[in-house]
């Protein structure tokens, strides 16, 4: 009875309750600062660098090689042929075969992932801990003796041609090229997919000839993070990997991004949606204003909840999933909106951005908005990085950008720091619409006239 009567009394409450009261959110707790577990370093006589971290409980180890090389370092007749050799290492080394290593990795209770990105390469797993050792001697020997066969480049090419093609087929694609190649015009980050033509002149010799220049000790950290025996994963890298040559040490160039406010439009007739990128330089990690910029992000486009994804999704209905995103480069940043809005809504949105950054730039937020906006973006970077995952793709971050450990561990009491007054400064300071750049992907005919005046200046096709 005592049971019913207070269900009742629940309901009662609830329902007396006005709607604006019952979405009020529950009071967060406490922030939780990240913490980074205790890390043992070794360094080789080579270069190489083996960083081992104990976690969790869980009985799996994750190892990942990262070699500070990417995309930053092919020239402008090499784009993507470091991502043709991270594919022809997966064929194999000189002693064993695709097959081989995939078995030998299933017995471990893994599988080997081998990737190229804009600034690291990497070939990772993660194993039972009893494996750790095993394994690091298996993928030491695919980043040491890769066999890169011959019979296999122009099926891989191949496989390359179509995937450039399936990209370059989407609107999205088409302006997230444009809109880099735009802002670095001089920088491999503007240089985002090759033409089929250079991807048909890579040859072996020019596979073997970026791994030698690339790859060495100087420019690679073994992280194993989970459960493992820590002598044995010592002794397995010092037996498999000190006798690797020192190669280069690794040479990232600075960008020098450009400012404009150009816009150019490509045309997709008949298209039902305008895909949108507006954006403009602003500065990397290394800055003092980057963790301000950061919850500026958030607050104005970089949230599900913030100002212009609440005004132009929840309250116009112009677009599903619009977005903004703080870009880390190396030395340099890029802030950007990014947005897929109906053809006649085009010049509507734009002009909605714009007054959301105006807004901004006039009027402090509240503490209210502050504190949600800023509870959500710690709590979710407190729990991306709690995985052995999340943990070594933050030192690899840090090694990238060349910041110091605490970058991660002071980042949630950083981000608490922030004020109302420090957001609207960063907004006035680097937001500034005067200097963005805009592409549009779309019905030219439908959207031209759409384009707010102040921005319309068009840029070098």
């Amino acid at each position: 009875m005592k049971t019913i009567t207070r269900y009742l009394l629940i309901c009662f409450t609830f329902f007396s309750l006005t709607a604006q009261e019952r979405e009020k959110p529950p009071k967060s707790g406490a922030p939780k600062n990240f913490t980074l577990p205790k890390k043992e370093v070794v360094q080789l006589d080579n270069g190489l660098t083996l960083v081992m971290v104990p976690y969790g409980s869980i009985p799996k180890a994750t190892i990942r090689f990262s070699i500070k090389t990417g995309n930053i370092n092919e020239q402008e007749d090499q784009i993507w042929l470091g991502d043709l050799l991270a594919e022809m290492m997966k064929e194999g080394s000189t002693t064993k075969n695709a097959k081989q290593v995939a078995d030998e990795m299933a017995g471990m209770g893994g599988n080997l992932n081998i990737a190229f990105g804009l600034h690291t390469a990497s070939i990772s797993s993660s194993v039972l801990y009893e494996f750790a050792p095993d394994a690091i001697k298996l993928m030491a020997d695919l980043l040491k003796n890769p066999k890169f066969p011959i019979d296999e480049l122009d099926r891989l090419k191949a496989d390359m041609k179509r995937d450039l093609s399936v990209r370059l087929s989407r609107p999205r694609s088409q302006a997230v090229r444009d809109f880099y190649s735009q802002l670095y015009p001089n920088h491999p980050y503007g240089r985002l997919f090759p033409s089929d033509a250079m991807i048909d002149s890579y040859t072996i010799e020019d596979i073997r000839q970026f791994y030698n220049d690339q790859f060495g000790g100087l420019r690679t950290t073994v992280y194993v993070v989970g459960n493992f025996n820590g002598d044995a994963v010592r002794e397995a890298v010092e037996k498999v990997l000190s006798d690797w040559r020192e190669g280069k040490p690794s040479d990232f160039s600075n960008a020098k991004p450009v400012v404009s406010n150009g816009v150019k439009i490509i045309d997709r007739p008949g298209a039902p949606q305008s895909t949108i990128y507006y954006g403009l330089p602003v500065v990397g990690p290394e800055h003092e204003d980057f963790i301000a910029l950061d919850v500026m992000n958030s607050i104005l486009g970089g949230s599900f909840t913030s100002r212009i994804t609440t005004n132009i999704r929840e309250d116009k209905g112009y677009t599903y999933s619009p977005f903004s995103n703080l870009d880390t480069k190396y030395k340099s940043g890029i802030w950007y909106e990014a947005a897929d809005v109906t053809t006649e809504h085009t010049g509507a949105s734009l002009e909605e951005i714009q007054k959301e950054i105006r807004k901004l730039q006039d009027e402090t937020p509240t503490q209210e908005e502050m504190d949600g906006i800023i509870n959500y973006e710690s709590g979710i970077y407190v729990l991306q990085n709690s995985t052995p995952n999340g943990i070594i793709g933050q030192m690899v971050f840090l090694d990238t950008h060349d910041l110091d450990d605490s970058f991660l561990t002071d980042k949630v009491a950083n981000m608490h720091a922030i004020t109302p007054e420090k957001v609207q400064e960063m907004t006035r300071k680097y937001i500034r619409p005067e200097n963005m750049t805009l592409i549009v992907v779309g019905d030219r005919e439908k959207i031209e006239r759409q384009i707010p005046k102040p921005i319309k200046q068009p840029l070098k096709q």
